[in-house]
């Protein structure tokens, strides 16, 4: 053998060695809430960073938030489509898309998202790869209760009737059209404009999101209810998880668990519910505990939501029954259950 045949064929056991070897990973996540909000720097943040040393350096990550790369409306499709690597979706913002997982925007259904979180991510893990089949599901999660906040005292469902309010999911803009009012979608972070110009008389929001966003400024009346919670999913692009190595893809697996749901949802909780802290502080702002008479007024006026949602996944091929009791029988289980 000659020495360039010798340097040849070295060459080539090295191209083959390095062919055998996944590159670094770096993970890029995409978000539509900003950089200082409680799900980034209590969530995102500590989850990538113990990815990060669970891979011994392998999988870093950079986080994109603020909608970045793409409307909050369109994460789903961009995790599907390989624009991000991970993105935060909420399910809620494509209407009739996701109807299984739309159970935990039901009114009145969610106590509790720091326990809850992770008994929903149990739940809804039997069903994420039917509905959800495009992407590689990572987790699913809730936010801590929110409830109606507005320009104008709102005491009844009937006192609804003529407004127009933003929603924060599909589940609440339904309740609102049966209700009287209009809805206008538009994402988290331009909701504040959408009622500073008049175009909105409020909106569903969990508490500190409500100050977060500046939305204080604009709407100074609020319902201390639980009226509903929005879910949440990360979801992965399945190509860029095939093209790790097993040891990789056991890492984003361990990452991928309910106890990471519950972990991910824990701070951010905590966090919006020092929003009602904060408008019952202020002499501006009006905040309104219903009676009993007015909460059995507002149950009564959404309990057709769920047997919409009923409707509508039987019509999907599920069974709706037997679904709703496992939902019912984890969220009790994490105390995390409004009393039915």
């Amino acid at each position: 053998m000659t020495k360039t045949t010798i340097r040849l064929a070295a060459a080539s056991a090295l191209a083959l060695t390095a062919a055998g070897a996944s590159a670094d990973v770096n993970l890029r996540l995409s978000s539509w809430v900003p950089a200082q909000h409680a799900l980034q720097t209590t969530g995102f943040e500590p989850w990538l960073a113990s990815i990060e040393e669970a891979s011994g350096g392998t999988i870093t990550s950079t986080i994109f938030p603020a909608q970045q790369l793409g409307s909050a409306l369109d994460h789903y499709d961009m995790a599907r489509d390989g624009i991000a690597d991970i993105t935060y979706v909420n399910p809620g913002y494509q209407p009739g898309r996701f109807p299984v997982i739309a159970l935990g925007e039901t009114p009145f259904h969610v106590a509790d998202a720091a326990e809850g979180s992770a008994a929903f991510d149990r739940w809804y893990r039997e069903y994420a790869a039917q509905e959800m089949p495009d992407i590689h599901f990572c987790m699913a999660f809730l936010h801590d209760p929110g409830t109606l906040h507005t320009t104008t005292e709102v005491l009844l469902p009937s006192d609804l009737e003529g407004m127009t309010i933003r929603p924060g999911n599909a589940t609440m803009g339904r309740m609102l059209n049966l209700l009287g009012a209009a809805s206008v979608q538009v994402p988290a972070p331009e909701a504040r404009e959408v009622i500073a110009r008049g175009a909105a008389e409020g909106l569903t929001f969990p508490w500190d999101s409500v100050w977060l966003f500046g939305i204080d400024s604009e709407t100074k009346f609020h319902l201390d209810m639980d009226l509903y919670a929005t879910t949440f999913v990360l979801a992965m692009n399945q190509a860029t998880y095939d093209g790790m190595t097993p040891e990789e893809q056991a890492v984003m697996d361990e990452h991928c668990t309910s106890e990471w749901a519950g972990r991910l949802a824990a701070g951010w909780a905590e966090q919006e519910a020092s929003g009602r802290d904060k408008a019952l502080a202020d002499d501006t702002h009006v905040v309104h505990e219903p009676t009993a008479d007015e909460m059995a007024a507002w149950r009564e006026a959404t309990a057709p939501l769920l047997d919409e949602w009923r409707t509508e996944v039987n019509d999907a091929g599920y069974d709706a029954d037997a679904i709703y009791q496992r939902f019912t029988d984890e969220m009790s289980a994490a105390d995390a259950l409004v009393q039915q």
